[in-house]
């Protein structure tokens, strides 16, 4: 299978990734894509996933479609792979739960007006719910010929792939697996380790 990106997260089907950041995506029958196994990510994903909520999330160069998140002991995940060159997310709010402990981390930013502002973003999605609004998509376009997103973010000969020109997603609450950022900018940052009755996840 050929490498997914020309950069240093460039990814094989035997590695992949985890970690966290915020994100978009549409789900649809990004799931046709998934069985092709596109690999989502370009570092072994920890096994956990984490919650990203917004406002409002403003992409430009907007790309999709399905792949799978492997972690370290090869257990795969299906996820719709999405990438937005340019990102911004408003009163964003990102948590990840301690397994089996009363304990979530969670990180804020972006409020006041002033988003947190990514580039080159690409995320393992699980869900997203939220209101859309797409300028100029293509839906079912083969995933290895999407454009306009993060460079080298294309799936598959013949997978189910979508892009837009634009991206626009308020109240968005998403699940994912892995980000990774070119740049991100968090304004207004606050991380914090909740316990116990304060151990709440943003969503």
């Amino acid at each position: 299978m050929q490498d997914r990106f020309d950069n240093p997260g460039r990814t094989r089907w035997r590695r992949f990734a985890a970690m966290f950041v915020p994100a978009t995506a549409v789900a649809g029958a990004i799931v046709l894509g998934m069985a092709n196994g596109a690999v989502a990510a370009s570092f072994a994903v920890s096994g956990q996933t984490f919650k990203i909520s917004a406002s409002e999330l403003r992409g430009e160069g907007f790309v999709q479609f399905g792949g799978i998140a492997e972690e370290i002991d090869g257990t795969k995940h299906p996820v719709a792979v999405t990438g937005i060159r340019n990102a911004s997310l408003f009163d964003l709010c990102q948590s990840v739960k301690a397994p089996g402990a009363p304990v979530v981390l969670t990180i804020n930013a972006g409020g006041g007006g002033e988003p947190a502002t990514a580039t080159d973003l690409l995320i393992d999605v699980e869900s997203l719910e939220g209101d859309a609004r797409f300028t100029n998509i293509n839906i079912g376009q083969d995933a290895s010929t999407v454009k306009g997103g993060p460079a080298g973010a294309t799936g598959d000969r013949k997978g189910f792939g979508q892009q837009a020109d634009t991206v626009t997603i308020k109240n968005l609450r998403q699940v994912a697996r892995s980000t990774h950022a070119g740049t991100f900018n968090l304004t207004g940052l606050k991380l914090k380790v909740n316990v116990g009755a304060a151990a709440k996840e943003c969503f």
